[in-house]
């Protein structure tokens, strides 16, 4: 499931570079590295989640 969802957040990045989704905070082709901090963020609480079970 973690793969899937980073594979999901990659291609979300690839596509606001290409053309800009459009949603709110993300109108702009620089706004992709937002998509990376959540892509981050995602990833730590499923690592903290995985050690606290």
């Amino acid at each position: 499931m973690t793969k899937l969802i980073g594979l999901l957040l990659i291609l979300a990045m690839i596509v606001q570079i290409i053309k800009p989704l459009g949603w709110p905070g993300l109108r702009r082709r620089a706004d992709f590295w937002k998509l990376a901090v959540l892509a981050f963020a995602l990833w730590a609480i499923t690592l903290l989640l995985r050690d606290l079970t």
